[in-house]
């Protein structure tokens, strides 16, 4: 072989020092950024790809998407919330629909493990301290010490749960459809149903399977899975192979907080509208209609009953259902089931005068209530400030008496796109281009939680000093 000459050794030496000065800036980069940034970053990425895939002319049936709509339905989807602007079974082709189903896979427990994937591989092949810290922050896992385990289990449990409501819900759809599209819309509606998306095929969500004994227990059984948390059923079922007598207080609370909210909702839907929406059912499709109803209202957002024919009040005990929302580490939004339990803790401690707070034998700690607390007020906040701003542009100078009943329906929309619920009025297609991207925010927001969101825009102050203590009258 000829010997290099001059021009050719230097070209080859700049080649080798490239990569090495590219990694370098590329390291420096990320550590600039942080994780917070990195993560909010990697889903707007993952929700902007969706929206452009479903714009493209292949994903519609007639008229292409546009692109506020497309943004709207990919956020929904990737927030596993189920608003919709148009319909999801008529407006988009299979391939449209395929798009949001991988969104909604991406959207649910998946999101935890992408997330996970995308931090590790930006970390050079391992998780950062503060990647780590994160991450358990974010999606209200406990310590991330393995995270080959952690993934394997997510994958699994999610593929074997899945797999076994699409075969029982196709078993129902081929009474009523052909075999391939059954099995089609048996995966469809089995995955939306454990990821807690509410995304339907059909116009009238699930209406037509009211009084369906079977089509009812499988989703609802895959909305309480996808609801009750990763380390739940992880519990769960270590204590079945392994007969362990006890569970944690973690998992006993998110149970029995589950059980009370989903037995309380029912029988207040059934009876605020027993003799309304209600009342020309039988008593054996009252009692699954209500039941099903109070399953969806926390996290999912599929429908048996239209909720435009129900009444103020209900839609009230709906409104706070959602705002309460799934359990930790669960595929649902909300403020989350524990954090319910806690802050009803403390304001019986309070009530009582006792100096600890004390749910079923143990003592909460200040920092967790401190936590539940700065949780809810931010939720609150930040409905409130959305609602605000959804009746500016949606009744800006309308007048009390001409929008009546507006409000309500804006606070439960807002309620429900927070909560990555899913349910609507019927409001949703109405809304203007900037109402749809006020509720895009909020279910961004939402899916990803308020303080993750805050530590990727806002600054990150150091604090050096400390001040001197003094005492505030409150309350």
């Amino acid at each position: 072989m000829a010997p290099l000459s001059a021009w050719q050794r230097d070209l080859l030496r700049l080649g080798q020092q490239i990569p090495g000065e590219w990694l370098l800036r590329w390291r420096s980069w990320q550590r600039r950024l942080g994780p917070a940034r990195i993560l909010v970053a990697s889903f707007a990425g993952l929700i902007l790809t969706g929206a452009f895939l479903l714009t493209l002319p292949a994903a519609s049936t007639g008229k292409p998407v546009g692109f506020i709509d497309a943004l709207f339905t990919a956020t929904s989807a990737t927030c596993v919330t189920g608003l919709t602007v148009v319909d999801t079974g008529t407006a988009f082709t299979r391939f449209g629909q395929i798009v949001i189903l991988a969104l909604i896979q991406l959207g649910g427990l998946g999101l935890m493990t992408f997330s996970t994937l995308v931090l590790y591989v930006l970390g050079g092949g391992r998780l950062s301290l503060s990647s780590r810290d994160l991450l358990q922050e974010t999606f209200s896992q406990g310590p991330m010490q393995n995270l080959k385990a952690l993934l394997k289990t997510v994958f699994l449990a999610t593929l074997t749960i899945e797999l076994v409501g699409a075969m029982l819900l196709t078993l129902r759809f081929m009474r009523d459809l052909p075999s391939t599209t059954a099995v089609y819309h048996g995966i469809f509606h089995s995955i939306s149903a454990f990821c807690n998306a509410g995304f339907a095929l059909y116009g009238d969500n699930l209406e037509k399977y009211r009084g369906d004994v079977l089509v009812n227990f499988t989703i609802t059984s895959l909305i309480i899975l996808g609801g009750l948390g990763f380390v739940v059923i992880f519990e769960i079922n270590r204590r079945l192979q392994q007969n362990i007598r006890t569970l944690s207080l973690h998992a006993r609370l998110v149970l029995r907080t589950t059980a009370v909210l989903i037995g309380a909702g029912a029988v207040a839907i059934l009876l605020l509208e027993l003799n309304n929406a209600m009342a020309d059912l039988s008593w054996g499709t009252r009692l699954l209609t209500s039941y099903f109803q109070s399953v969806t209202a926390r996290t999912a957002g599929f429908n048996t009953l239209a909720l435009g024919a129900l009444s103020d009040a209900t839609l009230f005990i709906l409104i706070i259902l959602m705002f309460i929302g799934a359990s930790p580490g669960s595929c649902g939004g909300g403020i989350k089931t524990t954090t319910a339990a806690v802050l009803l803790a403390l304001i019986r401690s309070r009530f009582r005068n006792e100096e600890n707070v004390h749910l079923l034998y143990r003592r909460i700690p200040n920092d967790v209530l401190a936590k539940a607390m700065s949780v809810v007020f931010f939720a609150s906040v930040l409905i409130a400030l959305f609602t605000f701003l959804l009746l500016l542009s949606e009744a800006g100078g309308m007048a009390h008496q001409q929008s009546r009943g507006l409000f309500l329906e804006l606070l439960f929309e807002t309620t429900s796109a927070f909560g990555t619920v899913g349910l609507s009025t019927g409001i949703t297609p109405k809304l203007t281009p900037f109402g749809r991207l006020l509720i895009t925010m909020v279910m961004f927001i939402g899916r990803l939680g308020p303080l993750t969101v805050a530590i990727a825009v806002g600054p990150q102050a150091r604090t050096r000093f400390t001040y001197a203590q003094e005492n505030v009258l409150v309350g």
